[in-house]
């Protein structure tokens, strides 16, 4: 019996080393794999998004403005790559509602103002796939203190999220839920210390950071940088008097994105770091610069170049070829699924966004580019809107009006397009099936300040009934 125990305690050794060697080889390939999920998830790019309020594309030296000094813009430019056919929406809320959910606004545009509810943004995408995710600057699109959670940001310093304080001297802003007021301080400086902090913070990634900047947006006023300034200033009206500070603005606008690329050197994350710069619309009209040594007057709200025309440069050290210069079409639409490309997530098939990823452009390799791109706009919202289909001579828009924009880009003398020939009936036939493809596309969702203005209505007429009725009672 002793020996049949022996015998049993001799069988069992080598079973426990064995059973040991296989724990210990499955600890090993858990290591490695989870190894191989923290060099993947690090491997992401982490995503800076700057926009800047009311810059058009004559506003940088690069592009050959010369009313204004854009340095650390022009270094960005140098280290990677400009594009010279960028467009945007011609004013603020529906480029920003463009931008976030990469779709054309006869789709999901309400009201100036309003991001509805149930639109899903780039940020909501990127925070599902391990992106930490942050808002700075300028936000105009509703939903109270949780509004940018609601929208896919887990951080944010913004203003105009609740009300409408000075944005400049003495700014009030809402930051994580709060309001707060900074006395003594400006507003760009508050938001660009934020979001130089997020990044310090965040340095591992990979992170999300979409930068809606104040300026240089009116009033026009001094800046810290500007003899005139006055720390304890209540800031201006929002009128566009003193267009000549409108200089100092754009200088400053420089100033904060150089100040968020050193940030990014000084973490020592800039090579893993795609950086965008560009602008939500052309300039105000109360401005007039010089490009390529002609004056140029600002056109926010139009739906031409000088409204629509903006700087596009991206930068990405190691990745992006230095000093490249890109012709090709571009709009906001584009910026969604390049960005979800450049974190290598694939979009949600329900989104159906409107985009083309110019992310194999930024990278050097083949891909797809634009032949036209597509405008529908109307300012207040509404059934129906501006539209037209935009090659990189030509753009038709949707009552007939063609326009060979190279030649005429104030659009003063429409083409006759009964006498068309080569290249523009060529250009004409493809921009007028880009037409037909979206018409009839415009989708008309609900006001959310309707609905409550509704529910309240309703509620003050069962209330007003109810005392009717308790005191035919009585």
């Amino acid at each position: 019996m002793f020996g049949r125990v022996a015998l049993l305690l001799n069988d069992v050794r080598p079973l426990r080393w064995t059973c040991l060697m296989i724990a210990a080889s499955l600890m090993a390939g858990l290591v490695f794999e989870t190894g191989l999920v923290a060099a993947e998830k690090k491997s992401q790019p982490n995503i800076v998004l700057i926009m800047a309020d009311d810059l058009g594309y004559e506003c940088l030296e690069v592009n050959g403005g010369s009313s204004y000094e854009t340095p650390r813009l022009n270094e960005m430019a140098a280290e990677g790559m400009r594009f010279t056919r960028c467009h945007s929406q011609p004013i603020c809320t529906p480029t920003r509602v463009q931008i976030m959910t990469g779709l054309y606004n006869q789709r999901n545009y309400v009201r100036f103002g309003l991001l509805e509810p149930s639109q899903t943004t780039f940020a909501h995408v990127l925070k599902k796939n391990g992106y930490r995710t942050c808002i700075a600057g300028k936000w105009q699109l509703e939903g109270g203190l949780e509004g940018p959670h609601h929208f896919g940001f887990d951080e944010y310093c913004l203003w105009q999220l609740t009300r409408r304080p000075s944005r400049y001297p003495n700014p009030g802003l809402e930051v994580n839920g709060e309001e707060i007021d900074y006395p003594g301080g400006y507003g760009p400086d508050v938001v660009n210390e934020y979001f130089c902090d997020f990044i310090e913070k965040n340095s591992e990634g990979p992170f999300l950071v979409y930068y809606p900047m104040i300026l240089p947006h009116w009033p026009f006023e001094p800046t810290p940088d500007s003899e005139e300034w006055d720390p304890k200033s209540p800031g201006a009206n929002n009128s566009q008097k003193n267009p000549e500070f409108f200089v100092d603005m754009v200088n400053y606008t420089d100033k904060m994105v150089g100040q968020v690329l050193d940030q990014l050197d000084e973490t020592g994350i800039r090579d893993n770091t795609l950086v965008l710069f560009t602008g939500d619309n052309g300039a105000a009209t109360s401005v007039t610069s010089v490009l390529d040594g002609e004056t140029y007057k600002g056109g926010k709200g139009s739906p031409t170049r000088q409204g629509m025309h903006v700087p596009l440069i991206a930068s990405w050290p190691g990745t992006i070829e230095q000093g490249a210069v890109n012709g090709n079409l571009i709009d906001f639409t584009d910026v969604f699924p390049t960005l979800l490309d450049v974190a290598g997530v694939k979009a949600p098939k329900k989104l159906d966004l409107d985009g083309l990823s110019f992310h194999s452009q930024l990278v050097g390799n083949e891909g797809p580019v634009r032949d036209s791109i597509y405008c529908w706009y109307a300012r207040n919202g509404g059934k129906t809107g501006v539209e037209f289909a935009q090659g990189r001579t030509f753009k038709l828009y949707r009552d007939g009006r063609y326009y060979n924009i190279e030649e005429d880009w104030k659009e003063k003398q429409p083409l006759n397009v009964e006498n068309l020939s080569g290249e523009a009936a060529d250009a004409h036939q493809k921009l007028q099936a880009v037409l037909d493809r979206y018409e009839g596309t415009r989708v008309m969702l609900a006001d959310p300040a309707a609905k409550a203005d509704a529910g309240s209505s309703k509620q003050e007429k069962q209330k007003t009934k109810k005392k009717k009725n308790e005191k035919a009672s009585s």
